[in-house]
């Protein structure tokens, strides 16, 4: 009966502390908006080389017990073998981590960069060296950090929860720290109210992204109003659904859409690739690499002691955030579907293989939108740059075919927002559920009702400013909480015979 208790006690401060955020963001929008404001600003300002520090060893980390006599550890007992096959493991990791990120972004970003290169470098906008800048900077925000990110939680949760039969709760990594009375006492309880809160601020994040670029697509092609009621439709409509293929389960629902996922994904880049600058896309990737590759370091930990940082924070602080903010979720989603897999195979699959299709999306997509400097006037990328919810729509309709791919996105958007959404809810349901793998439908539905109204609510509360903030304030306790599971997978997989 005691474990019930604890069990419902992360349970009911989770339900709780979200819940006061979801008032506080619908019931008093300007305070919200402002307290996001100076958050972000506080933040930004004073830990940014935190940002930079941690997911630069979470890189360092992964590929070294990849490459090390631990890579053959499987993440589960010696004769366990993966569940799922290599195409929907990758597609359903793939459409929970960063699916819509990447079709919001994919030609808003660099765009931006070409426009606003970072001052520091002495890099001037509008220049081929800025859109090269674009590439390379495109590549660093969605390559190997953020997956090695995702690695670092997935990897601990899936060895202790499957190798050493614990529960899939986040405070299960930190036994080898805190010990079994530590991890169920208030420290253990604590980071999984963390881990909890984590989730729900970072979903709700892309969530309320996915709604504004779905409603801006919808009145871009059909005129349907652009405005908050709409936002709302949409939410309610795509609820239902989420809801009802994460109650459908792993095997049928979840797994379905991701490879759903893929083949959309697939199909849109390919057109996109055909109808676009080729070569040009084919030149950007190769450059890219190379630019990516050989400014790693530079690029990893560059922030100016005694100069301007205002494009560093303002671009990779906020998506190490929302990366951080994300692991959790991601981090215990993967987890739950890469049981029987060695820590080699994990770790490259979760990081090589996601970051190279990242690299090709937006090597695509970038030079989809960088060659419309040479086709329409500035001001064209001036307002993708100032709307990046209407610059994937607003980029097709300069190339042949634009009004299918617009169609087509929108559906993508669509799938990679249930995916996001349904694989959430599954994981929070585990963490509420004393990490059991398969939680009851009735925690699936309220967790489903309760990522819903917060992203509803920020967004009502100020739009994609406050949903960044609440990422970035979300994600900052969790760096610790993640630098410490190092440690902790560290000590324990020390003790194995290899």
């Amino acid at each position: 009966m005691v474990e019930g208790k604890k069990n419902n006690t992360v349970m009911v401060v989770s339900l709780v502390l979200t819940l006061v955020i979801v008032a506080w963001a619908i019931m008093f929008k300007q305070n919200f908006a402002n307290f996001a404001d100076a958050l972000m600003a506080f933040i930004s300002t004073n830990f940014s080389w935190a940002y930079l520090l941690s997911m630069f060893v979470f890189v360092c980390f992964a590929l070294y017990l990849a490459f090390s006599k631990y890579g053959n550890i499987k993440l589960g007992k010696d004769d366990s073998v993966p569940e799922f096959s290599n195409t929907s493991w990758f597609g359903m990791l793939f459409g929970a981590g960063m699916g819509i990120g990447l079709v919001f972004w994919g030609v808003a970003e660099p765009i931006s960069h070409y426009l606003s290169p970072d001052a520091s470098l002495g890099i001037v906008g509008q220049t081929p060296q800025a859109a090269n800048f674009a590439m390379r900077a495109s590549f660093k925000h969605w390559g190997f950090h953020p997956w090695a990110n995702y690695a670092i939680i997935g990897m601990a949760l899936a060895y202790f929860q499957f190798r050493k039969d614990m529960p899939a709760m986040m405070s299960s990594i930190f036994t080898p720290i805190l010990g079994e009375k530590g991890v169920k006492g208030p420290i253990g309880k604590m980071i999984d109210v963390f881990a909890v809160f984590a989730t729900v601020a970072g979903v709700a994040t892309s969530l309320g992204m996915g709604t504004i670029q779905i409603n801006s697509g919808l009145n871009y092609l059909f005129g349907i109003p652009n405005n908050q009621f709409t936002n709302i439709i949409i939410i309610a409509v795509v609820t239902v659904i989420f809801i009802w293929t994460a109650v459908s389960g792993i095997d049928k629902g979840i797994k379905a859409l991701g490879d759903i996922n893929l083949v959309l994904a697939g199909s849109l880049l390919a057109l996109t690739f055909i109808v676009g600058p080729t070569l040009k896309s084919v030149q950007a990737f190769t450059s890219g690499m190379g630019d990516y590759l050989n400014t790693f370091v530079f690029d990893s930990l560059h922030l100016e002691a005694f100069g301007d940082n205002s494009w560093v924070n303002g671009w990779t602080v906020f998506y190490w955030a929302w990366w951080i903010a994300w692991a959790p979720f991601v981090g215990s989603f993967i987890a739950r579907i890469s049981k029987g897999r060695t820590i080699r195979e994990f770790t490259l699959g979760v990081i090589l293989a996601p970051a190279m299709a990242s690299f090709v999306w937006f090597a695509v997509f970038g030079s989809l939108s960088l060659n419309l400097a040479e086709i329409v006037d500035v001001s064209v990328l001036e307002s993708i740059k100032a709307a990046p919810e209407v610059g994937l729509f607003a980029t097709f309709q300069n190339y042949p075919i634009g009004n299918i791919l617009s169609f087509v996105a929108i559906v993508l958007l669509c799938t990679f927002f249930i995916t996001s959404a349904n694989s959430a809810t599954f994981v929070l349901g585990m963490f509420t559920s004393e990490g059991d793998l398969n939680p009851s439908n009735p925690k699936k539905i309220l967790w489903g009702l309760v990522q819903s109204a917060l992203a509803t609510g920020l967004l009502l509360s100020g739009g994609l400013g406050a949903l960044q903030t609440i990422s970035v304030a979300a994600a900052f306790p969790f760096i610790i909480i993640m630098l410490a599971a190092c440690v902790s997978l560290y000590k324990v997989l020390s003790k194995e015979e290899v």
